[in-house]
Order: structure tokens, then sequence, then C-alpha cells
């Protein structure tokens, strides 16, 4: 059985979604697409891209207490890694210290999310 912390490993290894796409000349190969056998290449899934867009509706409906969730797994894995020696990740800030404390802000703002919608749930 997959723990929700080893989901977010796999999903977060693959490749960034800009590799995903592919070129409208791809299929534009010698020999009309096909394979080393003669046979059609299978055409192109962006799963990952359907699995993005599913985390952005979840965040959008549960908002502040989406983005505090992912944060925190973000932030529970990041700290693991770099207490394992993880110095550079493959995340656009690069600096696993950087990468904390990104995730750390947005911890904090679902934190004061959270409490906002509390607030003005209890004041009515």
């Amino acid at each position: 059985m997959m723990s929700s912390a080893s989901d977010a490993r796999r999903i977060a290894a693959g490749s960034p979604p800009s590799e995903l796409v592919v070129p409208a000349h791809a299929g534009n190969q010698p020999g009309g697409g096909s394979g080393p056998e003669g046979q059609a290449a299978a055409p192109f899934d962006p799963l990952r891209l359907c699995i993005f867009a599913t985390i952005a509706l979840l965040g959008w409906l549960a908002g502040p207490v989406a983005l505090s969730a992912f944060a925190a797994v973000g932030v529970i894995g990041y700290w693991k890694a770099r207490r394992q020696g993880l110095k550079k990740s493959k995340c656009f800030l690069r600096d696993t210290r950087l990468v904390l404390a990104y995730l750390g802000i947005l911890l904090a703002l679902g934190f004061y999310g959270i409490y906002g919608l509390a607030k003005g749930v209890f004041s009515l």
C-alpha cells in the first residue's frame, strides 16, 4: 500500500509540465511517425496534466485547507530530504533552504486563510 508521502514523491519525481507537451512537428518523423518495426507510435497521453488539473480543483474547492495540507506535505518531504543530505532540488528555486522557506510561507498563508474563514463563519 502506498502512503500519501510516497505518492507525492512519485508525482514530484515526474517530468515538469513543459516536457509533457509534444511539439506539433513531433509526428513529422521520417517514416510517418512509425516505430522501428513499422508500427505506429502510441499517441501521447498527458496524464500528468490531468493530475495537475485535479490538484488545482481540489485546491480551489478546499481553499486554504488544501494549501496548508499540500504545503505541510512539501515541508515534511523537503525537511526529511535535507536531513538526508539533499542540498539541490529539481524545483525552480534549486536550493532546498529556499524551497523550505517558500513552502513555510505557503503554510503560514494557508493557516491565515483558515483563521480568516473561521473568523468569518463564527462572526455570523
